[in-house]
């Protein structure tokens, strides 16, 4: 029995051998589970970027760059069922990604 026509999985992270190893576990368990599945489909990185001057009033110039990188993927499960649900709902990922799950 389809539960509804098609689940969005968003997963968020700052390090992109943590999302990949979560996108890894969901597609198991989703393909386990009997239901078809699209992705993981790698979304744009985010890139934010800070400058911070090294020196408050002498060397004007002297600025140091720092940059932090959001990776993203996008899942797609077509047709999922009960034991899809109940698979997703159970999982253990690993620290430090964020998931969104839309139905």
């Amino acid at each position: 029995m389809a539960v509804a026509g098609r689940i969005r999985v968003r997963l968020k992270s700052y390090d992109h051998r943590v999302i990949d190893e979560a996108a890894a576990k969901i597609v198991d368990a989703v393909l386990a589970s009997g239901s078809k599945i699209i992705g993981p489909v790698p979304l744009p990185t985010d890139r934010h970027l800070t400058v911070v001057q090294t020196s408050p009033h002498v060397d004007k110039n002297a600025r140091e760059h720092f940059e932090m990188l959001v990776h993203k993927r996008m899942i797609d499960i077509i047709s999922p069922n009960e034991r899809t649900i109940d698979a997703l709902s159970n999982m253990d990922l690993p620290a430090g990604v964020s998931i969104e799950v839309k139905i």
